[in-house]
């Protein structure tokens, strides 16, 4: 039967309805995943198209699934946690949503003050156990959307569950059919999506799924969960891994529409913001991240990855604040003990930072050449040099004008006098068995002793400069 396509107003054949494959053992893919060797990656040279949304947004697991991975936060914390993240999402609400917990009384405390700041994104939403009380509990908590595990791998329905396919989908519809009754919007947590048979179980249950969204008329969400990583953005990539093929399927074949389709990745194989930018691409609204990607094993995806991937993508920050990047990481560290790699991208200490004396000569010509981006500006985080035995006089002359805040007229080149005295100073320390990189106060210290009168207008030129001035954008 041919119809009218509303979306591409093309004749196209009706779509085929999948129904539930109940099979009496598990498929568990052993080609692909054999456990005693590095999962395989299969092709079949299936392509679908790219159709990013017209929005697209982000949606925070911080304080749950993140949370679950550290010691647990205070109240105070997450309610200073939940402030930078309104500031991140500027008014737009581009961080759309942020997830809690609700079951102790510190969570509910945190929910109660997170709320009385009246922001409107991101929209407080909860994790629950699929049972009618706690349903009603979010009801009266105020909150108009939870989330729900419906896991739809066989490793977890036959392994975990120990339940027929059948048996799972009939106990997940009760499940929502109560978030329904309490009036609540479930999102339902498809567990384990990159090992499920994808056209055997989860488009034939999420079809359910969406017919009973429609006889309730309340709106259902549908989280795809790549609960182990396995997810790839391969072009002609097999499914259950390929994360466009996912997408596609999920809005094809389930008649998800984009707006309440979201994508939510770990990063066991390094692919977290990569497969969370394809989910983009191919048709998924809301992507699910947690701060700095903290989260169970190696983590969710970076939430910080995903505003800069949101602008690199649309050409504009959309209202973004991209500078509480840098205070959220500072707030980690500082308040929550958290230990930040210091290599990992825009939070780490040394992100932005170069050792080598080639490149603090290209910095010093033009710190284009060498930093990604303009990181004062955009992240509050001006590009440094390490000095060690390998700086030059270019490291120096950098890490000086850095450190004392000296711009144009005022900077110094690697041939001023006070450059290269501190230099022979350093060679001495590195030619001495010295073999750890040099700290601001001990440089600092060298200036001051090459030449003290200098050393106080430097100084009094640093107190005058309180932070680099941010360039306007757009």
């Amino acid at each position: 039967m041919l119809e009218i396509s509303k979306k591409t107003n093309l004749l196209e054949q009706s779509i085929y309805k999948y129904s539930l494959q109940d099979v009496d053992e598990p498929n568990l893919y052993r080609e692909m995943f054999n456990y005693e060797e590095v999962p395989k990656l299969a092709f079949n040279q299936r392509r679908v198209p790219m159709n990013m949304p017209e929005d697209v947004w982000i949606t925070d697991t911080s304080f749950r699934d993140g949370q679950q991975s550290m010691a647990p936060y205070t109240v105070k914390q997450i309610v200073d946690l939940y402030k930078l993240l309104a500031k991140l999402g500027g008014s737009y609400g581009l961080i759309r949503q942020s997830e809690f917990f609700i079951y102790t009384k510190k969570d509910r405390e945190a929910i109660d003050q997170c709320m009385s700041l009246g922001y409107t994104f991101p929209e407080i939403t909860t994790w629950i156990r699929a049972q009618k009380k706690d349903f009603q509990m979010v009801k009266e908590l105020g909150i108009k959307e939870t989330g729900i595990l419906v896991s739809c791998s066989d490793y977890h329905i036959f392994k975990k569950m120990n339940m027929t396919r059948r048996q799972a989908v009939d106990f997940y519809m009760e499940t929502i059919k109560d978030a329904f009754d309490a009036g609540v919007v479930p999102r339902c947590h498809l567990e384990d999506i990159t090992r499920a048979d994808f056209y055997g179980f989860v488009v034939p249950f999420v079809n359910e799924i969406m017919k009973l969204s429609e006889d309730a008329g309340i709106p259902v969400k549908i989280r795809a969960c790549d609960t182990m990583g396995y997810g790839v953005p391969y072009s002609g990539a097999a499914l259950p891994r390929s994360v466009a093929g996912i997408i596609y399927g999920l809005q094809h074949y389930a008649g998800v529409p984009s707006e309440m389709l979201e994508w939510h990745g770990h990063n066991d194989f390094y692919k977290a913001v990569t497969n969370s930018a394809t989910a983009w691409l191919y048709g998924c609204s809301s992507v699910n991240c947690s701060l700095l990607g903290i989260g169970e094993r190696t983590g969710n995806c970076p939430l910080e990855a995903m505003a800069i991937e949101y602008e690199a993508l649309r050409g504009t920050t959309d209202g973004m604040d991209l500078t509480a990047v840098t205070e959220i990481a500072e707030f980690m560290e500082r308040e929550i003990g958290l230990e930040i790699s210091p290599r990992q991208p825009f939070v780490g200490r040394h992100f932005n930072v170069t050792r080598a004396g080639i490149h603090a000569d290209g910095l010093l010509k033009d710190e284009e050449i060498y930093n990604i981006f303009d990181t004062a500006a955009i992240l509050n985080r001006p590009a440094t040099v390490a000095v060690d035995a390998h700086s030059g006089l270019a490291g120096i002359a950098h890490w000086m004008n850095s450190y004392f805040r000296l711009k144009g007229k005022h900077q110094v080149d690697k041939q001023d006098a006070l450059v290269v005295a501190v230099k022979e100073m350093v060679d001495d320390l590195y030619e001495s068995g010295r073999n750890t990189v040099m700290g601001d106060e001990e440089l600092e210290i060298m200036v001051r002793d090459a030449d003290p009168e200098r050393y106080e207008r430097l100084l009094f030129h640093k107190s005058r400069e309180k932070s680099y001035p941010k360039k306007p954008r757009f």
